[in-house]
């Protein structure tokens, strides 16, 4: 039990992966839809590159988008619409002219004529209310079928153009008024008119929708259908036409299929199979080719998490409408991965993505292919996340990369661009804008998993930042040199292809652990006295060797990233401090030399190993008097040689042939410091 907790806890990074691998397989197995797949691809007016294919079960064929949508417009055009009209209104209408018109044209005045103009008025009032007046306009064709109901009931059907407007009533009893020859009397008319009638018909809107629901309700989806083992096309034969739309029916009844008790393990476990392959591959790069980013469990976390998030993202936006998949900024993957680690691990991560999210997205090659272009314009675009105009432009090529993709691709389907959807290219530009988030988005990311990205490395270098401030002002003689020494690395690291902007912000704070004591550094000794020649050479040794761990302390107390923390830690390796030990060893030959030498740990990375040197070249380049090139020349080479040979650099991934870039560069850099001239010959 004891050998087994041992194993367990020697090897507990490993098994954090695999409980993490386990973990994000079975959620992407489970975010994938549960139905079938078709499995064979097919484009219009491009030749079926499969065998020959016959129905494997009966089905129907559906219609197209359009034809629908043609057929409910003409359902929609010819709807009925029902009108209540209020048959008491009318009645009292009746009753009320009556009354009106004696007042009008009272007996005492008009005699005989009053019987001729009640008549004819009252032939006018039935014309009006023939089939209703309406109380407001409504946007129907006047061709259009009416149904007027009286309490619920039909009494009789007309169109729309048959019903008076009571907007457009005037005009009408004018005409009225001259065709029954009363012209003479308009005015009295017309105002006795306007008195009595009043609005009797509106629209029974819960009628007319509940008779165009049961019409559309009646379209049938599709028209006709295939019988099993019915051929459906040959090898070779162009796909277009009926051809077309009998396998979009096919591959249409594959997808509605939900999967069956029965079948329901077997195809989980394939699903798994070759999710679990997929992630395998990804593992496997970063162990062989990112061994670093492999042995941190936080970064293996990130990694997964950004491409859960993506597969979480495509999955909500394809159950809610498919059409909408080309919304998501899937570029912004391979940004985040690129800003924390390299571009080779962004493009590895983003490929794997895109594979996996083939199982969900509609026309998954085409996708695919598109995803995987914008992918490596991506990579190949972006660079200096922290310049904010950089973004800006490599969105735009990663935008306009989609735009041309998709109107070749739409092109090649419909042989037309009469057909092209042009709100896909509207989510294409959606789908630039959102990619711009990925700068808040960092950010985020920062915080929550601890990671560095150049855009707080830019913050970091800014000399102005309170931790540099706070150098300069106690510990001025270390702040130059640091700046020295950010300089010299950033040189180092541009000719050798490190982390140029890493290396710098790390110099400048390799040596804040000297502001606990400025004065015991001979770079900050302005006065002339030397507080070391009062101590004992062990105990200054001791004194200098403390302030990597006190710049450890103070970088962690100012919230100082870890890689930052790293070339504090690592910038003397465990070499001597030479001077005080050679000091002890002339006037006691018994010493302990761990006394005099730092505790480590080695440089790790490149970028480390070339803050080594050129703190080592800075420092030591002081105490060179009358420099000449051969001078800088062979104090460069005695320097790193000095490195090389106590196997400082071992655990740092860093080359002979890079090492001997980077003296050239020291010898260089040190050259122009000192205003040397080259040397000609007497």
């Amino acid at each position: 039990m004891k050998d087994l907790i041992n194993i367990i806890y020697k090897n507990h990074y490993l098994l954090y992966k695999i409980i993490l691998f386990v973990f994000t397989t079975a959620l992407i197995v489970y975010l994938f839809p549960k139905s079938g797949k078709f499995k064979y691809s097919f484009q219009n007016g491009k030749p079926w590159q499969s065998e020959n294919l016959y129905a494997p079960f009966d089905f129907a064929i559906k219609k197209s988008e359009e034809e629908i949508n043609i057929e409910i417009e003409r359902i929609e055009s010819e709807a009925v619409q029902y009108f209540d009209v209020d048959s008491s209104l009318l009645e009292s209408v009746i009753s009320n002219y009556k009354q009106e018109f004696e007042k009008v044209f009272p007996d005492s005045i008009f005699g005989n004529e009053a019987n001729r103009i009640y008549d004819k008025s009252k032939s006018i009032l039935d014309r009006v209310y023939n089939y209703g007046v309406l109380k407001e306009s409504y946007d129907i064709k006047p061709e259009t079928d009416i149904i007027l109901l009286s309490n619920q009931k039909e009494i009789s059907r007309t169109n729309y153009a048959q019903l008076v407007n009571i907007n457009e009533i005037r005009s009408l009893l004018e005409k009225e008024i001259t065709t029954q020859d009363l012209e003479s009397h308009t005015v009295k008319l017309i105002s006795l008119f306007f008195n009595i009638i009043e609005p009797n018909t509106s629209q029974n809107k819960n009628i007319t929708d509940s008779a165009l629901k049961e019409e559309l309700d009646k379209i049938s989806y599709t028209r006709g259908s295939i019988a099993r083992e019915t051929l459906i096309i040959s090898k070779g034969e162009v796909v277009e036409g009926d051809k077309f739309e009998i396998l979009k029916s096919l591959e249409a009844e594959y997808q509605s299929q939900v999967w069956s008790e029965s079948s329901y393990n077997i195809i989980v476990v394939a699903y798994t199979v070759l999710v679990a392959l997929a992630l395998l591959m990804l593992l496997l790069f970063l162990r062989k080719y990112r061994i670093e980013v492999f042995k941190n469990n936080t970064k293996v976390t990130f990694i997964f998490f950004n491409i859960i998030f993506m597969i979480l993202l495509t999955t909500l936006i394809v159950d809610y409408n498919a059409a909408y998949v080309y919304i998501i900024p899937i570029c912004i993957l391979p940004l985040v991965l690129k800003a924390f680690f390299d571009a080779r691990l962004g493009l590895f991560a983003h490929v794997i993505t895109v594979l996996l999210l083939g199982f969900i997205v509609p026309n998954n090659y085409e996708y695919m292919f598109l995803q995987i272009i914008a992918g490596i314009v991506t990579i190949l675009t972006v660079s200096e996340l922290y310049k904010r105009a950089n973004l800006f432009i490599s969105v735009g090529q990663i935008t306009l990369i989609y735009l041309v993709a998709y109107f070749s691709f739409s092109v090649i389907h419909e042989g037309t661009i009469e057909t092209l959807k042009w709100e896909i290219f509207g989510l294409f530009i959606i789908n630039g804008l959102a990619t711009l988030f990925v700068q808040p988005l960092i950010y985020v990311y920062e915080k929550l998993f601890g990671l560095v990205s150049d855009v707080s490395l830019l913050e970091l270098s800014d000399t102005n930042t309170k931790l540099l401030k706070e150098l300069s002002n106690k510990a001025p003689g270390t702040f130059h040199h640091s700046l020295n020494v950010a300089n010299l690395a950033e040189a180092s690291a541009n000719e050798v292809g490190a982390n140029a902007m890493l290396i710098r912000v790390g110099a400048l704070y390799h040596d804040i652990g000297k502001m606990k004591n400025p004065t015991y550094f001979t770079e900050n000794q302005s006065t002339g006295i030397n507080p070391h020649d009062e101590l004992a050479a062990s105990e200054s040794a001791q004194i200098i060797i403390k302030h990597v761990l006190d710049g450890i302390e103070i970088a962690k107390k100012n919230n100082l990233p870890d890689r930052i923390i790293d070339f504090i830690r690592t910038h003397h390796g465990t070499t001597f401090v030479y001077y005080f030990y050679m000091k002890e060893k002339s006037i006691n030959e018994d010493i302990n030399v761990e006394d005099f030498k730092y505790p480590g740990p080695k440089p790790f990375s490149k970028e480390t190993a070339i803050l080594m040197m050129c703190d080592s070249v800075e420092a030591a380049s002081k105490s060179l008097k009358e420099p000449t090139s051969t001078k800088i020349d062979v104090f460069v080479e005695n320097i790193v040689n000095r490195q090389m040979e106590d196997n400082q650099f071992i655990n740092a991934n860093i080359t002979f042939k890079e090492i001997q870039s980077i003296k050239k560069v020291l010898k260089h850099k040190l050259a122009n410091i000192y205003h040397l001239r080259i040397e000609y010959p007497e």
